[in-house]
């Protein structure tokens, strides 16, 4: 296949596209409108490209939505707001940090981010793995949910901001707090508010928990979910998984799965 066919009736943008290998393309973002990037994406998509990578990459949104064929992206740089939104099946890793609403509503694939994330990670997610290996900022795993077989996955190495897991109703969330030193706490308040389904897993105390959870210790089923987590998060990240494993944990649970039933049923 021609690059200088690839972008059919798009010349402007075919420029950008350069084959690095078969079935692989890279496309230079830099100074891109965040449609012209996605309008390239979906062009390689449809010629059933299976691998991009997006270099130069400056806070274009929406990478990642809608494609059917291409399975993995690189992202050097910084993604923009809602990076995999209603994603199915596509693995990104991004080599920076991330904005806001990764994953949004995401069923299925993984996000891998080398460095932090925004707001609202993983919002509403019925599916799929979001491992980030820094922080996250407030809400993360909000209204976070299973659905059927799909159980949704978040591992974030640092440190989160409040809110975390907010209306939470499936899945698990994982905050290791690498980052903290011996003693120190998450800044993180009101974690699990409206919590009604899955689990979190945390090392080190948060400020403030929601009403609606309980800590209690792990049972011999949630290590072994942790240890298959911080095995897959080390190798992602080039980590020694015994040492973030040789740490203590606790679990927040749910105290109920309708904690707002009075409120809103007679």
């Amino acid at each position: 296949m021609r690059v200088s066919n690839l972008c059919g009736g798009v010349n402007a943008l075919g420029s950008r596209v350069r084959r690095i290998d078969e079935g692989f393309f890279e496309v230079d973002a830099g100074g891109l409108r965040y449609k012209e990037l996605n309008t390239i994406l979906r062009i390689l998509d449809r010629r059933r490209i299976h691998r991009v990578r997006l270099i130069n990459v400056e806070g274009q949104r929406y990478i990642g939505t809608g494609l059917r064929n291409i399975s993995e992206i690189e992202v050097h740089g910084t993604p923009g707001n809602d990076m995999g939104a209603f994603m199915k099946g596509l693995k990104i890793t991004v080599y920076g940090n991330a904005q806001d609403g990764c994953g949004n509503t995401m069923s299925s694939g993984e996000i891998i981010i080398h460095g932090s994330a925004g707001d609202i990670l993983g919002y509403a997610m019925r599916g799929g793995k979001i491992m980030v290996k820094g922080d996250i900022g407030y809400r993360g795993g909000i209204h976070m949910k299973e659905y059927h077989n799909l159980k949704p996955i978040i591992v974030v190495g640092g440190s989160a901001g409040d809110f975390l897991g907010e209306y939470m109703a499936g899945g698990i969330i994982a905050l290791l707090g690498l980052n903290l030193d011996g003693g120190s706490a998450h800044e993180a308040r009101y974690v699990g508010t409206g919590m009604h389904g899955g689990v979190i897993y945390i090392h080190g105390e948060v400020r403030h928990k929601g009403g609606e959870v309980v800590e209690l210790d792990l049972e011999r089923g949630d290590r072994i979910v942790l240890e298959g987590l911080v095995m897959e998060f080390s190798r992602n990240f080039d980590m020694d998984p015994e040492e973030i494993l040789d740490r203590e944990y606790y679990k927040l649970l749910p105290f109920s799965k309708r904690p707002y039933g009075q409120l809103y049923a007679y």
